[in-house]
């Protein structure tokens, strides 16, 4: 008879195998926050002999917090476990014209740190320098950062960003991960604000939506079976570029729908209706304007006209389900907003429900948040956006 010899295992495997046996610890104590060890063998399945070298190692490493004995079904004391969210950190950056926003949050989305620096100088500097000071003591438990940049973003690299000064692909992904030494995912900022949205806004009960966002430029967001798309270019939502006419054509980063449909455009006729200074809320200022005068009632409605057969073209390609009304469109009153669904029911192919986003200008940084917490909790090392 031959012997069967079982061939050694990988040391790599076993480091691997430990690394998801850990994560695993980590989620259930995640999940039920306050548990004891026997509750956490039945969570993960793991035998205790398994479990007692990873516990006492995530307590050595502040994950887990060994607090006084509780009460057992059994009536014998048991020692409790809590998790401990502050353990790993994550930063969330929002590039914005004038400035850079940035927070601190912990593994729960709870933020501990907020700061705005003004956009002075290299933007790899700001962010590297803002992060850790930020930090602070806390920067050893930093796992992971995500930026969001009004642009498109490719592989972390960043381009069409006129207003941050990046119209040419630049990674500014790899070169702040390469300095941080953590994680980094870089995405479009109105892809962060549909996460935000779906998760913890006005689309967290739906699977599918379209976040339509209006300000200097217009851009869209989607989310499709509880995934944000970005198409093969990282280009998916740039529908402020969709052409008007054949002659058509964005210039400097600036596309023809945007050009004559965004908020600088109402901005524009608002002020040539009722010369003075320019608005602080362009679409706001319309709509009151339209109540007393004629000629601003007429243009609102062809800027609804325009926003619904947007709506309606990506309806017709992609069947969100849900818009939401993001920037300036938000500043619609109900009145409006309900002019605008009917526009977009009568001619939509599927029902379209059109809503307001929630979260306004908190929408990048819930986003963002969620992208560097996942991130962190599946170790990426590559400048792939979270999901």
């Amino acid at each position: 008879m031959t012997d069967v010899v079982t061939p050694p295992t990988s040391p790599v495997s076993r480091e691997r195998s430990k690394e998801i046996k850990r994560r695993s610890v980590i989620s259930a104590a995640r999940q039920a926050r306050v548990l004891s060890r026997a509750e956490l063998t039945e969570l993960t399945g793991l035998s205790p002999a398994t479990l007692t070298p990873l516990v006492r190692d995530l307590i050595a490493e502040g994950y887990l917090i060994e607090r006084g004995p509780g009460a057992s079904r059994a009536g014998r004391p048991r020692a409790i476990l809590e998790f401990n969210p502050r353990a790993e950190l994550v930063a969330a950056v929002a590039l914005e014209p004038a400035r850079i926003s940035c927070e601190i949050a912990d593994s729960d989305g709870a933020v501990i740190a907020h700061r705005t620096v003004r956009r002075t100088g290299d933007i790899v500097d700001l962010i590297c320098t803002a992060v850790p000071e930020l930090a602070g003591t806390g920067l050893p438990a930093l796992r992971g950062v995500a930026i969001a940049a009004p642009g498109v973003s490719t592989g972390g690299a960043v381009r069409l960003a006129p207003s941050v000064g990046l119209v040419e692909a630049r990674p500014v992904g790899e070169s702040v991960q390469r300095r941080l030494g953590v994680p980094v995912v870089v995405d479009n900022d109105v892809n962060l604000m549909a996460a935000g949205e779906h998760a913890a806004g006005a689309g967290v009960d739906v699977a599918d939506l379209l976040l339509l966002h209006v300000a200097d430029g217009i851009g869209a967001g989607l989310v499709l079976d509880g995934q944000v798309r970005r198409g093969s270019g990282g280009a998916a939502g740039e529908v402020g570029f969709l052409p008007l006419d054949r002659a058509d054509r964005g210039h400097d980063g600036v596309g023809p729908f945007e050009a004559r449909w965004s908020e600088s455009a109402v901005a524009e006729r608002v002020v040539a209706l009722a010369p003075g200074r320019r608005p602080a809320a362009p679409v706001r200022a319309l709509v009151e304007l339209a109540a007393a005068d004629e000629r601003a009632a007429a243009y609102l409605a062809d800027l609804l006209d325009a926003w619904a057969r947007l709506i309606v073209s990506c309806a017709c390609v992609i069947d969100p389900g849900r818009v939401l009304l993001s920037g300036a469109a938000a500043d619609l009153d109900d009145a409006a907003v309900a002019r605008l669904q009917a526009l977009v029911s009568a001619a939509a192919p599927s029902p379209t429900e059109v809503r307001r986003a929630v979260l306004g200008d908190r929408a990048v940084l819930y986003g963002a948040i969620s992208y560097a917490l996942s991130a962190a909790a599946s170790g990426l090392s590559a400048l792939l956006p979270a999901p």
